[in-house]
């Protein structure tokens, strides 16, 4: 038997992470250990929306947690009922199954999609997904994603999900069989470098599902709630899909996810999806409280103005050191670096104090939290100028 001997030996060692721990958070900043302080434009990829340890999800878990934890899912409870109905509202659906985490609802939303073609399309199972498409680390949620590096993990995969090119109407019309029941697809592809869907091409998308009977499915687990400056992505399109997956923002922080869909396509029979803690109270006063905040149409607009800042800060900052062109919609951007530098200006952001992501080698992302201020913006492009310079310096030498 082998004993830990380090303290962070005790953890799977899954992902490479600097040996820093953090304590505490508020809002676009993190404390670590030594009382180092961080500005944060990854927000834990997009899961806190109201940046970090925002009062009113703490406030509201409190409350909750001296009320009631869970009485089971196989009872109503208030706040799992408010929310779905608050959503419900809000959206175009009709009905919400709350989950634990985006990978959880995309699987259900592959559970509810199969269960349709079951049930009303003669055994139709195949799900048209795109590739660089990212909607988990399920093994259903694997085979769906159109990301290289999952190809060759954890054979076999699930069968049934043929790729598509995004923005690529024909790729999905020569995909199309009697085998199948349904397009699912993100509205920015935010794991392959932040690749946004057209509002032309949602559009030509929902109408051709329409006209062929398919079930269309919009995964957003990143663009949701306001990310972009709507709501929910697909508004930008102006379409109405008939399945829709939430996660990562609609906890603000913890775990909490959420499978919606329309009456035409809700078709689970009793026993056929669940979950131990699914909808429990505690998680959804959280995504209430969060809710409550991120629905406001002013807040809203804050968020699509705030993305226009920093979308034109991130041009001037590429203007001045010759890099790509900037991606994505709202507080979901992209800079093309149009080098492999990625890791490199990542690394040397965190040793400055800034935290940034670079999802492929060539880009940095930025999800900041949506209350993000102008002057933490200026203050993370000036960090970025300075590594770029070095970087740049650096690479003139070699």
């Amino acid at each position: 038997m082998t004993n830990a001997t380090h303290p962070f030996d005790a953890l799977m060692d899954i992902t490479a992470r600097p040996e820093v721990v953090f304590v505490r958070g508020a809002g676009s900043y993190l404390w670590d250990d030594n009382r180092n302080r961080y500005l944060d434009f990854v927000q834990g990829w997009a899961v806190n929306p109201l940046g970090h340890a925002p009062t009113v999800v703490a406030e509201a878990l409190a409350a909750q947690a001296k009320r009631l934890l869970t009485p089971s899912p196989a009872f109503f409870n208030g706040p799992s009922l408010q929310l779905a109905k608050a959503l419900v509202e809000q959206s175009c659906f009709d009905q919400v199954f709350f989950a634990n985490s985006g990978a959880e609802a995309n699987e259900g939303a592959i559970k509810l999609a199969r269960k349709f073609g079951a049930k009303y399309k003669n055994g139709a199972h195949e799900i048209i997904t795109f590739e660089g498409g990212f909607h988990g680390r399920t093994l259903a949620t694997m085979s769906a994603s159109g990301k290289k590096a999952f190809e060759p993990l954890f054979e076999p995969k699930v069968p049934g999900f043929p790729k598509a090119k995004l923005n690529d109407i024909e790729s999905v019309r020569r995909l199309i069989s009697a085998s199948t029941v349904a397009v699912m697809l993100e509205p920015i592809q935010g794991e392959a470098g932040v690749w946004p869907a057209t509002d032309e091409f949602l559009k030509e998308l929902r109408a051709l599902t329409q006209q062929r009977g398919l079930l269309l499915i919009v995964d957003e687990i990143q663009t949701g709630m306001g990310r972009t400056g709507k709501l929910f992505a697909y508004e930008h399109a102006g379409i109405e899909p008939d399945i829709m997956t939430l996660g990562k923002g609609i906890g603000g922080g913890v775990p909490l996810a959420a499978l919606l869909a329309t009456e035409h396509a809700s078709c689970f029979d009793h026993g056929d999806q669940g979950g131990t803690f699914n909808g429990n109270p505690l998680m959804c006063a959280a995504g209430l409280a969060v809710l409550a905040q991120i629905g406001q149409p002013d807040f809203l607009k804050s968020v699509a103005d705030t993305g226009l800042f920093l979308e034109s800060e991130l041009q001037r900052l590429s203007s001045r050191h010759g890099l790509g062109d900037i991606r994505g919609r709202g507080l979901l951007l992209a800079l093309d670096l149009k080098m492999p530098i990625g890791a490199a200006i990542v690394a040397q952001a965190f040793a400055a104090g800034v935290l940034v992501n670079s999802p492929q080698p060539d880009t940095l992302r930025f999800i900041p939290a949506l209350n993000v201020t102008r002057e933490e913006i200026l203050a993370m492009i000036d960090c970025l100028d300075t590594v770029l310079t070095k970087v740049g310096a650096a690479r003139r030498v070699a």
